[in-house]
């Protein structure tokens, strides 16, 4: 356990003096609230009976969840394989496992502190407060969690180099962030940007994440569930099978 917790400091500490994990993962969500709630100043949403940065505020917190799981961790992970950093933890008394383990918790803790911060500002500002269940929010937050995290521990299991992780977070991360209803609604987005939008976990977790905040039920969200699930469960496998401490 002391082992686990030394490497959680360290990995913590790493990823502040990195930045580039801050200023997206904390910094630009915390950002996106307080522009989006000075242009709603307040405003509904037509014919419903929440505002729009009650609306909003389902997509925003993923934000987080993305700039950890699908660039902090392929990204950190990937280098600590180029630079042997894990066969050098194999020849130890601490399994590289441990290291791994401390990394993926140390990102979850930055991807809550983003969410934390994005509903103090919410709330102390804009007079943000959820409608729904707070337990089914929190459980389904650590579900869109659990699949992108899924998600980027199969990107750098698959990576056999820093370019190649680059590449694929790249190609993953941007479009996702914008077209699922992270940072621009869905709703205002054209049917054929939506219809791609689909095959984006993102975007059912947003759609979920939205949806429990604002009081729906659960149950109208099976199929939302289901493919983050799904995701969640596919993307372990992948990782698990195609996993290396090395590219040798």
């Amino acid at each position: 356990m002391k082992t686990i917790r030394v490497l959680f400091k360290t990995e913590c500490i790493l990823a502040i003096r990195e930045f580039s994990g801050v200023l997206f993962g904390i910094l630009l969500p915390a950002g996106l609230i307080l522009l989006l709630g000075v242009i709603y100043q307040g405003e509904m949403v037509e014919q419903a009976s929440y505002s729009k940065i009650q609306q909003a505020f389902g997509g925003v917190i993923t934000i987080g969840i993305c700039a950890t799981g699908l660039m902090g961790i392929p990204l950190t992970i990937t280098s600590y394989r180029e630079k042997k950093v894990l066969k050098r933890f194999q020849v130890t008394p601490t399994s590289p496992m441990n290291l791994l383990f401390a990394q993926v918790l140390s990102q979850l803790v930055f991807a809550i502190l983003s969410s934390v911060i994005v509903y103090l500002i919410a709330k102390l500002a804009f007079g943000y407060a959820m409608i729904g269940s707070v337990l089914e929010f929190i459980l389904t937050y650590l579900l869109v969690t659990a699949s992108i995290y899924a998600l980027g521990m199969c990107i750098a299991s698959i990576s056999d180099s820093i370019k190649t992780v680059n590449l694929l977070c790249t190609i993953i991360y941007f479009p996702m962030i914008f077209l699922s209803g992270a940072t621009v609604p869905y709703e205002v987005m054209p049917k054929g940007l939506q219809a791609f939008a689909q095959v984006m976990p993102l975007t059912h977790g947003i759609k979920l994440l939205k949806g429990v905040s604002l009081g729906e039920p659960i149950g109208s969200f099976t199929v939302s569930i289901i493919i983050l699930i799904f995701t969640a469960i596919m993307g372990m496998l992948i990782s698990i099978k195609t996993f290396k401490y090395t590219f040798d």
